[in-house]
């Protein structure tokens, strides 16, 4: 693994670190950026005085978790939560083919709406890559966006169901091909997804048999690790690094972070060689 040197991104009040780190990710040309770390609420919290939400690291400082791959000249984000502008802003996305749905909670589809800028800049509708669940959660929080009438002031989507023939064979963006990882996260299914050797899963707290068969060679993966104490939902620490010793990934990220886990810093110092703590505007290249 090589790194270059770190680029610091101001956008309004905004600070990220730009730094790429060089991988074997399997397809030629790939690189992942990570667009948010953050969990449900974001780092920093709103009106939380502790260390980490009133540090002045960039690196704490943390969108809701999301993912841009990109491949040639295709780009695809994974999940648009609350922050989806701010993060295309701030890592100047100005093309964007596809979006691929994780799950249908809030934090990872409440910023669907702002899609109308790339239907206004591309001419066309934004193809979207859901389960049945989350294509029933859109339709119901942006019902104006699926009415007959619609027009150039709403996002206009081009829906794709992952149903079971997606699940058992994967499916295909424009020559990149996706693997469903299956995952839960209490009752609710999550989908994690596989691109080339590169693996990401968010929002999980037990990993099926059938899904770790599929994360087999996997050589980087994105994964979340919500706090270091047990939560009813979401893997702790512990609990994590138990899913990476059997992975057998060569470079692990985390992502899905609270401000509980400490400064970036801090908490970077207290992990096994190999694991990374992930942060906003970090990209994961390809070798």
């Amino acid at each position: 693994m090589t790194r270059s040197k770190s680029t610091i991104v101001k956008v309004g009040y905004l600070c990220r670190v730009n730094h790429i780190i060089q991988h074997d990710l399997g397809v030629k040309t790939m690189k992942v950026t990570l667009l948010g770390t953050g969990t449900s609420q974001g780092v920093p919290v709103i009106a939380c005085k502790c260390d980490v939400c009133q540090s002045p690291d960039p690196k704490d400082k943390r969108f809701r978790s999301s993912i841009l791959v990109q491949v040639n000249n295709v780009s695809v984000v994974v999940d648009t939560g609350p922050d989806f502008r701010m993060q295309m802003l701030s890592n100047e996305v100005s093309h964007l083919d596809a979006i691929v749905y994780t799950h249908e909670h809030k934090d990872h589809v409440a910023g669907m709406d702002d899609l109308r800028a790339f239907n206004q800049k591309h001419s066309k509708a934004i193809p979207i890559w859901a389960n049945e669940a989350v294509e029933r959660a859109l339709r119901r929080d942006f019902f104006y966006a699926f009415g007959e009438n619609t027009h150039g002031g709403l996002p206009q989507v081009d829906i794709h169901r992952l149903g079971d023939h997606e699940l058992r064979n994967g499916f295909e963006i424009q020559g990149m091909n996706w693997t469903i990882l299956p995952v839960m996260h209490a009752a609710m299914e999550v989908y994690g997804f596989r691109i080339g050797d590169f693996a990401y899963i968010t929002d999980v707290n037990f990993i099926p048999e059938e899904t770790y068969a599929k994360l087999t060679g996997v050589k980087v993966l994105v994964i979340s690790a919500l706090r270091k104490t047990h939560h009813p939902s979401h893997y702790s620490l512990d609990q994590v690094l138990d899913v990476i010793d059997r992975v057998g990934s060569q470079s692990t990220y985390l992502t899905h972070l609270s401000h509980l886990i400490g400064k970036h810093e801090d908490f970077q110092a207290q992990l096994p060689q190999g694991v990374y703590v992930g942060w906003d505007g970090c990209v994961i290249q390809n070798v």
